[in-house]
């Protein structure tokens, strides 16, 4: 990895546990700032660490900016900018599914890995978590919920395909982190939900980022 991907990628080691404490102790304002400079840092990363050179890192660099989007809506509670996030991360799974498509899927076995693992946690928080989506905002909340599961569900599926471990665990875990996004938003908030859900999404997006690089080649 050259120099300078290695300096946004510690910035990012320096920056995320800062978010992390902001959340903790409900520092919005230091969350304002900290949350979004993440994904900046690892867009940064990205781009020096040779995915301008590839189709699938292109897709990555879209993924991270959907998912940077993403973040600035959730920075607020509410509905409208819930839904506006929802979207966002909705199309950065996309974007991520068609860089892993360009990275190739010849580990058709371990798909299934990933698609019983997908199964298994729709079936622990999906069958709670949808029907609440449809108490709370109706037929649009309840479907757009619904069609985010089964885009990140296909997600995790092909980055288990591609058969590069750092990408499969990304998604993997990208998929926790919803999950417990998921449980503290529509069925029961717990004390350190919003800590664990920030803790996993920027382990997940650091492990997609240095497993996609890794998987072109750019890092040595």
């Amino acid at each position: 990895m050259s120099a300078a991907a290695l300096t946004s990628l510690a910035a990012v080691a320096l920056v995320a546990p800062l978010n992390w404490w902001s959340v903790a102790i409900r520092g919005r304002r230091r969350e304002w700032v900290s949350k979004p400079l993440v994904l900046v840092l690892l867009v940064i990363t990205a781009w020096v660490g040779g995915a301008t050179d590839s189709a699938a890192g292109w897709w990555l660099l879209v993924a991270l900016g959907l998912s940077l989007a993403g973040d600035v809506a959730l920075l607020s509670e509410s509905q409208s900018r819930f839904v506006v996030g929802l979207a966002s991360f909705l199309l950065a799974h996309v974007a991520f599914v068609v860089a892993f498509a360009h990275l190739g899927m010849p580990r058709a076995s371990l798909a299934l890995v990933g698609l019983a693992l997908v199964v298994g946690l729709a079936a622990v928080v999906g069958r709670r978590v949808v029907p609440a989506a449809w108490r709370e905002g109706g037929p649009a909340l309840g479907g757009a919920v619904t069609a985010y599961m089964g885009v990140i569900g296909v997600m995790v599926v092909s980055a288990w395909a591609t058969g590069h471990l750092l990408v499969a665990l990304g998604a993997t875990v990208f998929m926790v982190s919803d999950a417990i996004l998921a449980m503290d938003r529509f069925v029961r908030g717990r004390r350190f939900g919003a800590l664990a859900v920030m803790v996993t999404y920027h382990l997940a997006q650091v492990l997609l980022v240095v497993g996609v690089l890794q998987a072109l080649g750019t890092l040595t």
